[in-house]
């Protein structure tokens, strides 16, 4: 079974341990298609290339590089004609330009097209974008987040196959606890993710802020609202702008913390998909608080703890219960591993999105 599989995700190295677990299969040859850079805010970010074991990767200029909807790969019609796939999965939603380019040049090579969606929200989307939707949907099977976005499909008339598979899971052996990264004598607090104002960050600056002189805020990412957390933060010498951290240096970050943080707030006609930081946190062993916002419940589970979105006093309450409670963070770094291993390992996600390749391939109909 030939498998080629597009993605704007694996611009981070990190996201190809997917690739590996898929690659492992013995009956799956796999070519990925990754950008050679993603431009996020005017800021070029290249591609990490890790080396490839187990399968072939070709990179590739992205057309309207930077515009979330309407990229689309460059090469991937030619790529396709020489590998000659049984099955075209586009890591994308299907409302997305290079979504419908991918499966309309599947369709006419004969290819089985995937695409990937965790919107889970229902929307009507202004043409040209509902015309592309309508496109895919009526072409290709589909590979959603969650059940969330599973119904989405369902509404909108998705009446092919759909899978309910994460995009990516974590390496345990990579995500792996590391206590002795800690700083002694002091509570260390952290969030990795965009700086926007839908995650919520200027809440978890105040509550942080709240709970005593001893903690240190650790904030990785960028995006624009990074001058405005920077200046509500200016008189709070904790706080610990990190900017954009290479993925392979996120288990050293996480494991550096006490308790990790993803505060989103959201916005209209978006909330949380997934909230991979909080899987990584705590495959890391790091006692892990969400917001109850989107798919971040769902995801922690009884693993992590749930607060009121945009609550900060209930955050700060949290955090102060953590830091004054050794016992219970040691509780919940072993239940939120283990929930981990359980649910969002890497080779599980590929067991599974391998598993569904298998079904497509093989019809008949």
């Amino acid at each position: 079974m030939r498998v080629l599989l597009a993605s704007k995700a694996l611009v981070v190295g990190a996201h190809h341990d997917k690739l590996r677990a898929l690659g492992a299969n013995p009956d799956l040859d796999l070519l990925a298609v990754a950008p050679d850079r993603w431009i996020e805010q005017g800021r070029a970010q290249m591609a990490e290339r890790p080396p490839p074991r187990g399968y072939e990767i070709a990179y590739t200029p992205l057309a309207l590089n930077g515009r979330y909807h309407l990229f689309w790969f460059r090469r991937l019609r030619q790529l396709m004609r020489r590998f000659r796939p049984d099955v075209l999965h586009i890591d994308e939603e299907p409302y997305n330009l290079a979504t419908a380019i991918a499966c309309r040049d599947a369709v006419r090579y004969g290819v089985r097209p995937v695409f990937f969606a965790w919107q889970n929200l229902y929307r009507r989307y202004p043409p040209p974008f509902r015309w592309l939707e309508r496109y895919v949907l009526e072409r290709a099977e589909g590979i959603v987040g969650s059940e969330a976005a599973s119904d989405v499909l369902r509404r909108k008339g998705h009446a092919r196959r759909i899978a309910v598979i994460p995009q990516f899971g974590v390496d345990p052996l990579v995500f792996a606890p590391r206590p002795q990264l800690r700083e002694p004598g002091r509570f260390v607090v952290g969030y990795a993710g965009r700086l926007i104002a839908a995650k919520g960050v200027d809440i978890l600056i105040r509550a942080a802020g709240s709970i005593g002189d001893d903690v240190t805020l650790r904030l990785a990412g960028i995006g624009p609202a990074e001058p405005d957390l920077r200046r509500m933060s200016a008189a709070m010498p904790g706080v610990m702008f990190e900017g954009a951290i290479p993925s392979a240096d996120m288990p050293t970050f996480f494991n550096g913390l006490d308790a990790f943080v993803l505060p989103t707030v959201g916005r209209r006609g978006w909330t949380e998909q997934f909230g991979r930081a909080a899987v990584e946190a705590m495959a890391c062993g790091v006692p892990t608080v969400v917001a109850n916002t989107g798919e971040l419940p769902q995801v922690v589970d009884k693993a992590g703890v749930v607060v009121p979105t945009g609550d900060t006093h209930a955050l700060a309450e949290a955090l102060k219960q953590l830091r004054d409670d050794p016992e219970r963070c040691e509780r919940l770094a072993l239940a939120g591993r283990a929930h981990v291993l359980e649910r969002y390992t890497t080779e599980a996600v590929a067991d599974a999105t391998a598993a569904f390749y298998r079904l497509i391939a093989n019809d008949q109909g």
